[in-house]
Order: C-alpha cells, then sequence, then structure tokens
C-alpha cells in the first residue's frame, strides 16, 4: 500500500480554509468519483475521501492542510502522478484563496459552525451559506 501526505502553511484562516477545501472536495467528487464528507469543528475540520483504492483525510486548520491518503495496491503504481495532481489542485486553490472578496469572506465568517457534523459536502456548503 502507497502513502502519499501533503503539508502546506497558509495564513487564510479557517473560514477562507475551509472555503477552499469545500472547492477542493467537491473537485476531487466529480473529477475523481470520490465520496467526501466533512466534520467540522471548532479549531480545524476534516475531509475525509474515499473510492475504490484510495481513501484519506484532509485537515483543514487556520493556518495549515495536511492531506494523508493510501493507495491500494493498483493506483499505487500511480503514486507520484497522483500525488503530483493532488498538489497541484490544492496549491492552485490555495493560490485563488490568497485574495477573497472582503464581504464574502466576512459574510462566510459569520455563518454558524457545527460541531462534528458529518455531511456530503455539497450539503455543509447549503448549510454554511444559511
Amino acid at each position: 500500500m502507497s502513502e502519499i501526505r501533503i503539508h502546506r502553511e497558509h495564513s487564510l484562516g479557517l473560514a477562507q480554509a475551509r472555503k477552499i477545501a469545500w472547492a477542493w472536495a467537491e473537485q476531487v467528487e466529480s473529477e475523481f468519483s470520490m465520496e467526501c464528507t466533512v466534520e467540522e469543528g471548532e479549531d480545524s475540520d476534516t475531509v475525509e475521501f474515499t473510492r475504490s483504492g484510495v481513501k484519506g483525510r484532509l485537515i483543514v486548520a487556520a493556518d495549515h492542510f495536511d492531506l494523508e491518503a493510501k493507495l491500494g495496491f493498483l493506483l499505487g503504481a500511480f503514486s507520484k502522478t497522483i500525488e503530483a495532481e493532488i498538489t497541484k489542485n490544492l496549491d492552485t486553490l490555495l493560490a485563488q484563496g490568497k485574495a477573497p472578496a472582503k464581504a464574502h469572506a466576512t459574510a462566510h465568517a459569520k455563518a454558524p459552525a457545527k460541531k462534528a457534523a458529518h455531511a456530503k459536502v455539497p450539503a455543509a456548503k447549503k448549510a454554511a451559506k444559511r
């Protein structure tokens, strides 16, 4: 079994990091048929993702992202390619998130966060917009 570990520091704060994590989760759901769930916490969130041959999690904190994924035997042969694609996608989203619109970021920060709520990503995103 092959493992992928990616760590990225940022200075976005938890509200903006959540937004990026949801965008990443939606992207991997649509492009790679992953099933993602989000567990929100006070200091960090956990995005768990899975599909045949892949299982992992993305820890989302106010100052960093930590991604760990385990690849099954068949996908293990492509671990370097998969890691490069994940890194590219996450870095692109982080670069886009460095200059968020202040009004939108403020409105998002005021949305009530659910503690330890498990939800599919689209449902969690809808709940945060209320």
